[in-house]
């Protein structure tokens, strides 16, 4: 049987018109930055590949897509159980190209993972270890500094800072850490501290949430990344990680993270035992709180790797399941500028596919990441900035290069200038 075509009716062509585009509720905060070019190239794709599929259930959400609405819960559902993946993959392609044409984002960063001494004994992990056990190790503030020089040039942008839960350091070593990374190299944006350390070093100082945020602004902290979020449901959160603070609290941290000016990312970790009524549950709570607050800027999906943890006799990750979550999450989460394609957990290769799958950044050179090689990933440590550009070309994409908030970094051979 042939596949049955949607063509949208003369009402959903009128509501991608310019005007509608950035003002329909639900719709695409970014889309107001699209040009004319942009716009008579977007538009004449979109009426020239019409949406094909032979799933009756996917038509009246293709409907909802194409005419800019948001998708219900039961909505998302269907997506994650439909078989039509290049169905999904193309309403999530016309997404992101409505917000974003062939844009794709990439930066220079570096990795810095300061203790992998952990309270916690989350069975997802392979990073975390026991204080005094083999493998462990806590960077003195000295060395922590020499590891930010040995991978810096003038190219990078970003330090991303994370690590686990150490039962003995004060929260003046977090402080002196940051401020001193940011005394020695003012010009990197500090993207450090997930909600749970956060919450951890709350607790540890007999502080409030909202302080703790406060004062780590004050020594250089810029943004937040996403992490430890894994899905919010407390009935995996209980299975997999219930050490750490529940998806509530997760929650709370990152609003007040945001109240005070502090942009962060998101993050949900798929493939171990969630179903995809957990998935969409995470989904919509991200969606809820980014209407509130509007701080969150990336969704990075992450797969589980069950190597060398208390999980692994669980499989990993297939393709179709990476490459239908990243569209799925571009769909659903209709309020975030960015969904990334995080090539250190998916492979290269997965990456490059998903940025005709709803992802619209790749992310970056990294150098030396540690906690997903614990847990097997065998990806490359790190890659160059050429290498980068050429995967986002050869999927037919523009690469553009940014700093953590997402501002045009321009480089000539002896400059780097970030757009402001």
């Amino acid at each position: 049987m042939l596949p049955m075509r949607l063509r949208a009716s003369d009402h959903q062509a009128h509501a991608i018109d310019r005007g509608s585009i950035s003002s329909t509720p639900g719709g695409d905060p970014l889309a107001h930055r699209c040009d004319s070019s942009h716009f008579l190239r977007y538009h004449q794709t979109w009426m020239s590949h019409a949406f094909q599929t032979d799933d009756a259930r996917l038509h009246p959400i293709a409907e909802k897509v194409l005419a800019g609405k948001r998708l219900s819960h039961d909505d998302a559902l269907t997506l994650y159980r439909t078989g039509d993946i290049l169905a999904v993959g193309w309403l999530a392609n016309h997404v992101r190209e409505r917000m974003h044409s062939d844009k794709t984002y990439f930066n220079v960063n570096r990795h810095i993972n300061p203790t992998n001494v952990c309270v916690a004994a989350c069975r997802l992990c392979a990073f975390g270890r026991k204080k005094d056990t083999p493998g462990a190790y806590t960077m003195a503030l000295e060395e922590a500094f020499q590891t930010a020089a040995s991978g810096y040039t003038e190219a990078v942008t970003e330090f991303h800072i994370v690590g686990g839960l150490h039962p003995d350091l004060p929260f003046e070593y977090f402080l002196d850490l940051i401020s001193g990374l940011k005394q020695r190299f003012p010009q990197v944006h500090l993207k450090a501290f997930t909600m749970v350390e956060v919450a951890y070093l709350a607790k540890r100082a007999k502080l409030s949430t909202r302080e703790t945020l406060a004062q780590l602004k004050t020594a250089g902290v810029d943004s937040l990344p996403g992490g430890g979020a894994e899905i919010f449901g407390d009935r995996v959160r209980h299975i997999i990680c219930d050490h750490k603070i529940d998806g509530d609290q997760w929650l709370e941290t990152a609003k007040l993270a945001h109240q005070i000016g502090l942009k962060s990312n998101a993050t949900m970790l798929y493939g171990h035992v969630e179903n995809d009524e957990d998935r969409v549950d995470h989904l919509l709570k991200l969606r809820a709180l980014q209407d509130e607050t509007g701080g969150f800027q990336t969704f990075i999906p992450l797969a589980f790797h069950p190597d060398n943890t208390p999980l692994q006799h669980l499989p990993k990750t297939t393709g179709m399941l990476d490459i239908k979550q990243i569209a799925v999450s571009r769909l659903v989460l209709d309020n975030f500028p960015h969904i990334k394609a995080y090539w250190q957990m998916m492979t290269p290769k997965i990456a490059q596919i998903s940025l005709r799958f709803g992802a619209d950044d790749i992310d970056g050179t990294v150098v030396e990441e540690k906690i997903y090689h614990d847990a097997g990933a065998t990806t490359p440590q790190g890659m160059r900035r050429q290498e980068l550009m050429r995967l986002i070309k050869e999927a037919g994409r523009e690469p553009i290069e940014r700093d953590t908030l997402y501002r045009p970094v321009t480089r000539t051979e002896t400059s780097v200038t970030v757009a402001v």
